[in-house]
C-alpha cells in the first residue's frame, strides 16, 4: 500500500458523520463564530496540531492549525468557514431565522441535513478528519500541512450612515486577516461546495448605493398630485419600481455581456437589488423625497468598479429619474495563477478515490465571492474543490458518502503535495 493508502484507511466513514454533525450543531451564525472556534480549536491541541486563535477580537477569530514537515517539501493548507449565513434574530431577508435547518443538523437515512453541513463545516469537519489521519498514519511528510476555520465569509459590510465600529462586520476579519497573520502555504484548497469539480476564479462583490432625490415637497397624502409615470412621481419609492426596473434591464444585459471563462471554471457576473431605505413606516402618510437602493454586483477579475457604477447610474437617467451612485464595497474577483500543478494533484487525488475524471463544476459555484479570492489575492494559489447535491438551493443537505469522499480526496491530496519536493534554490522568490 502507498502512503495515502495508510491514510485513507485511518478515515471512518460513520466518524466523518458524527464530527460533521457535532461541529454542525453548535450554532455559529455569521457574528457568533467564537463557541466553534474553540471547540476546534480544542479538538486540534488534543490531537496533536499546533494550534493558533487569530483575529482582531476575543470573541471573533480564525483558527489555524498546523503539522510541522520534516522539511524540503511543499506547504498545503485546507481553509473552510465558521459562520453560517442566517442570522439568529428576525430579519426582512428570511421568513423563518428560527428554522431549525439553519442553527443545527441532522441525519436522515443517508443524507446529513443542515445549513452548517453545506456552507461550510461539513467540508471543514471532512479535511479535518483528513488531517488527523495523516498524523495518526505515522508518516512524517515534507511539507507542513495546515488546517483553518474562517470567520464571517458570509456576513455583511459596514455601510451607508454607519459610524466606524457600529457595524461589526467585514470579510477582512476572515480569511483575509487569517492569510496576513500567518495562514500561508505554497497551495490552498478551500473546503466549499463544487459539486467535485475544480474551480480557481471566483467573482467580485461590488456593492453600490444609489440615490433618487426628489425636487418637490414631502406631499401629505390628500394633496398628493394628479399621477402620472412611476418615474415622474414625487414619492421616491414610487419612482424606485421605475428604478428598479432599469437596473433590472441593465442586469439582463450585463451578466450576458461580461460571461468571463478560463481554465479555472467560468463567472456569469450577476446582480440584483438587494436593500432599499425610504420613508418613515411610522408616518406612512408622507411621501418620501428620498430613496436608497443598495445593488450587489457580482464583477469578473480586473473589472473597473468605478465604470460599473456609471454605466448602472446611466441606466436609470435613461429611465428619467436623477440619481447618484457611490461605491461602499469592493472586494475584485481573483483567478489563481501558477495553479497547473496543484490542479494536477487535485484531479490525481480525485481519480484516485473515483475512478474517474473531475465533472465539470456547477457555473454558480464560480460566480460568487468565496475564501480562495484572499489566498489568491496574496499571490496563493488556491483551488475550491467539495461535495455538493445538485437539490443546494433547496435541500440543504449532503449525503455522508460524499463527505467521506472529500475527506478522502483531501487526505490523498495532502500526501502527495506536501511530500512534493521544494526547488533547492538560493533565490527567497516563490
Amino acid at each position: 500500500m502507498s502512503i495515502a493508502d495508510d491514510v485513507v484507511a485511518l478515515i471512518d466513514k460513520e466518524e466523518v458523520a458524527q464530527f460533521a454533525l457535532e461541529l454542525c450543531n453548535i450554532d455559529s451564525a455569521v457574528g457568533h463564530e467564537r463557541e466553534v472556534a474553540d471547540h476546534v480549536f480544542a479538538w486540534l491541541e488534543r490531537e496533536g496540531f499546533a494550534a493558533r486563535r487569530i483575529g482582531l477580537f476575543p470573541e471573533r477569530f480564525n483558527v489555524l492549525g498546523r503539522l510541522p514537515g520534516s522539511g524540503g517539501g511543499r506547504s498545503l493548507i485546507f481553509n473552510s468557514h465558521f459562520d453560517t449565513a442566517v442570522p439568529r434574530n428576525k430579519d426582512l431577508v428570511h421568513h423563518d431565522t428560527q428554522s431549525p435547518v439553519y442553527h443545527s443538523a441532522w441525519r436522515e437515512g443517508d443524507m446529513l441535513i443542515g445549513e452548517g453541513i453545506c456552507n461550510d463545516k461539513g467540508p471543514m469537519a471532512a479535511f479535518l478528519l483528513a488531517a488527523r489521519a495523516v498524523r495518526r498514519s505515522g508518516h512524517k511528510l515534507k511539507g507542513d500541512l495546515l488546517v483553518s476555520g474562517a470567520i464571517t465569509e458570509t456576513g455583511g459590510e459596514p455601510a451607508d450612515d454607519d459610524a466606524p465600529g457600529a457595524y461589526p462586520e467585514s470579510k477582512d476579519m476572515g480569511a483575509r486577516f487569517l492569510v496576513t497573520h500567518g495562514g500561508v502555504a505554497d497551495y490552498a484548497l478551500v473546503a466549499e461546495g463544487t459539486g467535485f469539480g475544480l474551480v480557481w476564479v471566483e467573482a467580485g462583490e461590488f456593492w453600490y448605493k444609489l440615490t433618487l432625490r426628489s425636487d418637490q415637497p414631502p406631499f401629505y397624502t390628500p394633496y398628493l398630485p394628479k399621477r402620472t409615470t412611476l418615474a415622474k412621481s414625487p414619492n421616491m419609492i414610487v419612482a424606485a419600481a421605475a428604478a428598479i426596473t432599469a437596473i433590472e434591464e441593465w442586469a439582463a444585459d450585463y451578466e450576458v455581456r461580461n460571461v468571463y471563462k478560463c481554465a479555472g471554471g467560468t463567472v456569469v457576473p450577476k446582480a440584483q437589488v438587494g436593500g432599499i431605505r425610504s420613508g418613515d413606516h411610522h408616518k406612512p402618510q408622507m411621501s418620501p423625497q428620498v430613496c436608497h437602493l443598495y445593488i450587489d454586483v457580482r464583477a469578473v477579475p480586473g473589472q473597473d468598479p468605478v465604470r460599473t457604477g456609471e454605466s448602472i447610474s446611466r441606466a436609470v437617467t435613461r429611465a428619467g429619474i436623477a440619481n447618484s451612485i457611490e461605491l461602499y464595497h469592493y472586494r475584485p474577483g481573483q483567478e489563481a495563477r501558477n495553479v497547473g500543478d496543484f490542479a494536477e494533484a487535485v484531479r490525481r487525488a480525485h481519480r484516485a478515490t473515483f475512478g474517474a475524471e473531475p465533472v465539470e463544476p456547477f457555473v454558480e459555484t464560480s460566480s460568487m465571492w468565496r475564501d480562495i479570492n484572499p489566498f489568491n489575492e496574496a499571490g496563493i494559489p488556491a483551488i475550491t474543490y467539495g461535495p455538493r447535491s445538485t437539490t443546494h438551493s433547496f435541500k440543504r443537505a449532503l449525503t455522508l458518502e460524499s463527505l467521506y469522499q472529500a475527506a478522502c480526496v483531501y487526505a490523498r491530496l495532502a500526501v502527495e503535495v506536501c511530500n512534493t519536493d521544494k526547488p533547492v534554490t538560493d533565490s527567497l522568490l516563490r
